[in-house]
């Protein structure tokens, strides 16, 4: 088959020449194999070629993303350093709080709180991997100093609270106004002449001067006291405080009221064993009388 021919006749005008042409066959299915080859070879290259335009977007794409998750990175880490500034002005502020309230302070081995970094394992890891990797290790170790730090605030916070509460129910003010005319220790007594323990300090002032609470608590007496003092006003203020206001001309505080400090609980008078219009204000420590002057640092 492959050694037969085709024949072809070109027939002119003028009809006085023929002209053959033989191709074999072998010729023909030789060119048809070149022909398929170079087809199939044109696809393969188009294919290749559309391939590599494609990836060169892709990698364009890649790189792109690439250079902005970087800047993001970078981005990042800059406000991680300034957290970690607002962080650490916090703790000077802790510190400062520990030193005027007396609490223990932090070593700084215990604040330190060190975390190892991301292992790569020997891996050549790019640029934008690093950033994000010590991004991470930034992000997780100010998450564990925040954690810390709050901890320690609370811990601040409840001392403060519970000194807040002391305060707040220790006597520290004057319970009326007027002058001092007698004071805390062994007195004379104005009836008989002779010496004598006075619990308290007198304060002398015209009937109906108002008086004030010393200090927060709960009012626990308010009542006529056939021990001398008349009209009594007692308040106690928890923590093992507690104060005396007698010879009240009349109460404004009720039994079982709670009161605050500054609160007008009565007014000055000279019930009882007196002899004129005055306070008789008393401060107990721990159910022992103390000198109220210890506990008298302003005028309401």
């Amino acid at each position: 088959m492959l050694n037969k021919k085709l024949v072809f006749m070109l027939i002119t005008d003028s009809r006085d020449k023929l002209r053959q042409f033989h191709i074999s066959y072998r010729l023909i299915f030789a060119l048809a194999i070149i022909a398929a080859f170079l087809f199939i070879a044109n696809i393969l290259l188009t294919t290749s070629f559309v391939r590599s335009q494609v990836a060169s977007l892709e990698i364009k794409k890649l790189r792109s993303e690439n250079a902005f998750l970087s800047k993001k990175f970078e981005d990042l880490r800059g406000q991680v350093s300034k957290i970690t500034g607002i962080y650490n002005e916090l703790v000077e502020k802790e510190i400062v709080i520990r030193n005027i309230f007396n609490l223990p302070e932090i070593s700084l081995d215990e604040r330190q709180l060190g975390i190892g970094g991301p292992e790569n394992m020997g891996v050549e890891i790019s640029n934008t991997m690093q950033l994000a990797n010590t991004a991470e290790t930034d992000i997780e170790s100010l998450l564990r100093l925040a954690r810390f730090e709050k901890e320690k605030y609370e811990e601040v916070f409840n001392v403060l609270s519970e000194k807040r509460a002391l305060l707040d129910h220790t006597p520290s003010i004057w319970p009326t106004r007027g002058y001092f005319s007698r004071g805390f220790g062994v007195k004379f007594d104005p009836f008989t002449g002779n010496q004598q323990f006075h619990s308290g300090v007198d304060i002398a002032n015209r009937t109906g001067t108002p008086i004030y609470a010393a200090a927060d608590g709960t009012v626990k007496f308010a009542a006529f006291d056939n021990g001398g003092l008349g009209n009594l006003v007692e308040i106690d203020h928890g923590f093992g405080y507690v104060t005396r206001y007698g010879h009240m001309s009349k109460f404004k505080a009720l039994k079982g009221q709670a009161v605050k400090r500054g609160m007008l609980i009565g007014y000055v008078g000279s019930t009882g064993y007196s002899t004129g219009p005055h306070l008789h204000y008393e401060v107990i420590k721990n159910d022992r009388q103390v000198n109220p002057m210890d506990y008298i640092v302003s005028i309401k």
